[in-house]
């Protein structure tokens, strides 16, 4: 995960890091699909379209799958990274000093792929499924505009406000997907969002919101181990 995270971003396009993805988990014997512009079109994922479309580097999703066999009482887990390989903050463009670290907006997606990475090589009893909505949130004369409505995954419209709150949009497409397709009995989203998390908790403490309280213990508790 650390290593993709400090990739710069002249090499780190949507198509090198879903390659990346594929060969890891290919590597580790795990299923593996990537989608390209036409499949992610096909399929509805508009908000991964959208962030993506001022990019010379067009986006992909990519679903890795470790399905280990069936077991009682094993579940299924799905994470979700946000893959932002390069944001310059589209047409509501970021600070010079703002951008410089922007190359680890893709970092929740490294998360998602070492996850599911450690699941196999532990043989973990669960199944995990991780998921790598990826694109290049850029300025360009096709960039979506702050007051564009957008549909996503599953047919919820979106209206833009901020084209820099592009994680929201792709995560957006990763959790709907994941929610109508995958069945998962556990579903968590990691990502380098937001601006506000920092605001709020200092750069010292990473934030974590769910409803499930039993959920958000078992998370704390992994971390602190």
């Amino acid at each position: 995960a650390r290593a993709l995270a400090v990739t710069p971003s002249s090499t780190k396009t949507p198509a090198w890091l879903a390659e990346q993805a594929a060969t890891a988990a290919r590597a580790a014997g795990l299923d593996v699909d990537v989608l390209g512009p036409d499949e992610l079109a096909a399929r509805g994922f508009g908000g991964l379209l959208a962030v993506g479309r001022g990019s010379a580097h067009t986006p992909r999703f990519v679903e890795v799958r470790y399905a280990p066999p069936a077991r009682r009482g094993a579940r299924h887990v799905v994470v979700a990274g946000k893959g932002i390989t390069y944001d310059t903050g589209g047409l509501a463009v970021k600070p010079r000093e703002s951008m410089v670290a922007m190359k680890t907006d893709m970092s929740g997606a490294a998360v998602a792929l070492a996850t599911v990475l450690g699941a196999a090589a532990l043989g973990l009893p669960h199944r995990v499924t991780a998921l790598l909505p990826l694109a290049e949130n850029a300025v360009g004369g096709a960039s979506y505009r702050p007051g564009d409505v957008l549909r996503v995954h599953g047919g919820t419209t979106v209206e833009v406000v901020d084209t820099d709150a592009e994680g929201r949009l792709v995560l957006a497409d990763a959790l709907a997907y994941a929610a109508a397709e995958l069945q998962p009995d556990v579903l968590v989203d990691v990502a380098t969002l937001t601006g506000a998390a920092t605001l709020g908790l200092g750069r010292g403490h990473g934030a974590l919101f769910t409803p499930d309280d039993a959920l958000a213990d078992a998370l704390v508790a992994a971390g602190e181990a």
